[in-house]
């Protein structure tokens, strides 16, 4: 190996050590060859091309590739010895990711060393219904729902913290992502905790910890009531709930079909400082890679189709009423941690007293953050998460110790 690098010489010789441990079953490769540009900061670029037959480095082309990954020549190294240290470099900003980050992530995940919990990402039909997953881990199962416009991605930071010591799995929802977008689907929280439920059938799980965030956290909830036992505990990340004041929209607004919006589109100029407000003060790169990752699904004709359907849903969600989100949500039993933002203008803390009254059993913790803390209080954020995951763990069997000995 030593004798090679010293052939092929400078950026390319880590790039090279790290694509000859390429595993295509960590990763299912898109059928069709797509780029993945390796970048080394300050010096050259190459692009690994992708595809079911594997990898191949050639010199960058003259065009727009379909991800990067960018980091200086010392943390190419360090990803060269053990892929495990690029998502460290990545939480620690040393690493660059953009663009299709299910595709950049996925690369990084097939060049990693073969061992058990190792991070791995799959895009996959079983039953006639696509998932795309991304876990790391071993233990107990945690499901993570991401929310509005958002994917699976943004669960990197808390897939790496989980990984020790429980089975993080994150998946796109329908509508978004790399996942499915129906035309004509209801994109309701029932219709999305139907498909978590789902997915835990296809990994052949009866129950998980599951995690939300935002929308996804008003599909956790949803899971809570719907499917209550396939449900081992709940944590919910400044999760989206039904408004509680007056809607003076929603007479005009249950006219509009979210169908039409598969005929607009609106421009980058208006849509990167809708989700740059959604992350007040955070970290550049990380709303880099949101604004990719969201523009991915709503550039899809379809996709922009699920979003605005998503977001009619949550402005006419009825608070009250036997349908009403406020009047069900006693109905929760599953042990329930409430993360908020004190500074999150999208749910604000007020929600939750709300919250209190429904649940009184829940946890509530807040953080110094707008509305995705995951990027803005990573490390209070994991802290809370693993105190509570690891005080509702599923108690070993009766004997299993002494079985074990």
């Amino acid at each position: 190996m030593a004798k090679a690098a010293t052939l092929v010489g400078g950026s390319r010789a880590p790039l090279l050590r790290m694509l000859r441990r390429f595993d295509p079953t960590a990763f299912d490769a898109p059928a069709r060859a797509s780029r993945v540009r390796l970048q080394v900061t300050g010096g050259d670029a190459w692009d690994a091309v992708v595809s079911t037959r594997g990898v191949r480095l050639v010199r960058a082309a003259a065009v727009r590739p379909d991800a990067v990954i960018a980091g200086d020549l010392a943390t190419w190294w360090e990803i060269a010895g053990d892929v495990r240290a690029g998502l460290d470099a990545y939480r620690a900003g040393r690493l660059t990711v953009r663009y299709n980050l299910h595709l950049a992530v996925g690369l990084l995940a097939a060049t990693a060393a073969r061992q058990p919990g190792r991070l791995e990402v799959h895009l996959s039909r079983p039953r006639g219904r696509r998932i795309s997953s991304m876990e790391a881990g071993r233990g107990e199962p945690v499901l993570m729902l991401h929310g509005l416009g958002a994917t699976k991605a943004e669960f990197l930071p808390i897939i790496s913290a989980l990984a020790p010591e429980f089975r993080a799995i994150a998946v796109d929802l329908p509508g978004f992502g790399d996942a499915d977008k129906p035309l004509w689907a209801p994109y309701t929280p029932a219709f999305f905790a139907d498909f978590a439920a789902h997915v835990l059938d296809v990994y052949g799980l009866e129950r998980a910890h599951v995690l939300g965030h935002s929308m996804g956290g008003r599909v956790a909830l949803e899971m809570g009531m719907r499917h209550p036992d396939r449900v081992r505990s709940l944590t919910l990340i400044t999760p989206s709930l039904a408004w509680r004041r007056a809607r003076p929209w929603a007479p005009y607004l249950r006219l509009v079909r979210p169908e039409l919006g598969m005929l607009q589109v609106a421009p980058r100029a208006v849509i990167e400082p809708l989700v740059r407000r959604m992350i007040p003060g955070g970290n550049e790169r990380w709303v880099a890679a949101g604004i990719d990752e969201f523009l991915r699904a709503y550039l899809d004709p379809r996709g922009r189709a699920a979003f605005y359907a998503c977001l009619r849903h949550i402005y006419l969600e009825a608070p009250e009423g036997p349908t009403g989100f406020w009047d069900r949500l006693p109905g929760i039993h599953a042990p329930a941690l409430f993360v908020w933002g004190k500074r999150d203008r999208l749910v604000p803390l007020a929600f939750a007293r709300h919250v209190e009254r429904a649940i009184p059993s829940a946890s509530h913790v807040e953080l110094d953050c707008a509305h995705v803390p995951q990027f803005e209080r990573p490390a209070q954020l994991h802290a809370a998460l693993l105190r509570f995951l690891s005080s509702h763990r599923m108690a070993p069997p009766r004997g299993a110790a002494a079985g074990a000995r």
